[in-house]
Order: C-alpha cells, then sequence, then structure tokens
C-alpha cells in the first residue's frame, strides 16, 4: 500500500518511478542501473535481504547515490546505524507524503549544488516545490511529463539529451513509451513557452534554449 501511494504521489509530480519490491531486487536494480537513478528511496524492512544490508552494498560498491531510507524503526539507535551506514536521510514511518517529496527536493537540491530548490535559466524559472513554470514572470501551467522534461534540461543547461534519457527522466520501467511520445510533450512546451525554447539538435537529441 505505501508503494503504490508513493509511485502515484511522485509520479503525479512529474517524477520516473521505478518500484522494486524486495531487497534481492533492489541490489540488482542498482547494479544494473545504477548510473540512470537520480535518488532511491529505500525501505529497512524488505524481504529477501533488508533495505540496510542493500545500503551498505551499494555504499561499498562506491556509489554516491543519494538514499533516502524508510522505516518503521524509531530508535535513535537504528536512526544513528541507518545514517552511519551511507543513508543520506532517514524518515520514520507512518509519514506524510509532502514530508517525503520535500526530504527528495532536499537531497536533489544538495546533489546538484544548488541552493535553492528554483532553477533559473535567464526568464525561465521552474520551482520543484509549487510545480510551477514561469516565463518573464508569468505563471505557465504544464503537465507532470512538460515538467519532468523541462526540468531534465534545464539543470543541465547546454548539454544535449539524447531520446533515451529523456524518457529515462519521463518513464517508469513498467510505462510504454511510443514512438513520437517525447515530441509530443516537446511540442506541448513550445507552444506554452515559445518556439525556441527546446532547441533539437539534429541526430543527437534536445537541448534548452539561450535564455532570454
Amino acid at each position: 500500500m505505501i508503494g503504490e501511494s508513493l509511485v502515484r504521489g511522485l509520479r503525479d509530480d512529474g517524477y520516473a518511478v521505478d518500484w522494486v519490491r524486495d531487497g534481492a531486487a533492489a541490489m540488482s536494480a542498482l547494479q544494473d542501473r545504477q548510473a540512470d537513478f537520480s535518488i532511491a528511496i529505500l525501505d529497512w524492512n524488505l524481504p529477501r535481504q533488508d533495505g540496510l544490508s542493500v545500503l551498505k552494498a551499494v555504499r561499498a560498491s562506491g556509489s554516491a547515490l543519494p538514499i533516502l531510507m524508510i522505516t518503521a524503526r524509531d530508535g535513535l539507535t537504528d536512526r544513528v546505524n541507518g545514517l552511519d551506514s551511507g543513508a543520506d536521510d532517514y524518515l520514520v514511518k507512518p509519514f506524510e507524503l509532502a514530508e517525503l517529496k520535500a526530504r527528495l527536493r532536499s537531497l536533489l537540491r544538495r546533489q546538484g549544488g544548488r541552493p535553492s530548490s528554483q532553477i533559473v535559466h535567464g526568464d525561465l524559472v521552474l520551482d520543484p516545490v509549487t510545480h510551477m513554470v514561469r516565463r518573464d514572470s508569468q505563471s505557465v501551467a504544464v503537465t507532470p511529463r512538460e515538467f519532468a522534461l523541462l526540468r531534465a534540461l534545464m539543470e543541465r543547461p547546454g548539454a544535449v539529451l539524447s531520446r533515451a534519457q529523456i524518457e529515462e527522466r519521463l518513464y517508469g520501467w513498467d510505462e510504454s513509451v511510443q514512438s513520437n511520445a517525447i515530441e509530443f510533450v516537446i511540442h506541448g512546451l513550445r507552444k506554452k513557452l515559445g518556439a525556441t525554447i527546446i532547441e533539437n539538435v539534429r541526430g543527437v537529441g534536445w537541448r534548452i534554449g539561450q535564455p532570454s
């Protein structure tokens, strides 16, 4: 129930979510696709292999992937053990989804070296807290996938992201991707924010346009 709720809530905010249900599957996912993940939410009490051993194995491999540990263990010793084993943050169940989202934003902001949650590119401002986009001080309503794509490009200004890289940011493993899905999302953003907001680099991918 918690997993289903998290997946729904995070996808509503534009996150691409991959969900595994036991520790062995978590280890496999992190070992095979580690570079593709921005952050991991790890439950301590997982079947087959507990979350703490997964955490220790990930850190032993040298990975700096941000990890938020969630657990019903609220004792001081447990919290200290989780943090000392490599967790970047620790959230005790039961918790509110809004708090978990805030902690994720904090970890991602820290990872990106930004002092603020807002991402600014010229006159374009993206705010993950309010899930709002503004251009030239005017608010623009965007869909979750439009928000996710714009965020992926704004986080790496000047970089060209391939179709595969963008799909990783927009879709989870269990979501089907239509052949023209990325073009459809980009078309929507261009209609709302201007034709030059996203540039196509032929044969390579897309990047955020030059700021005004």
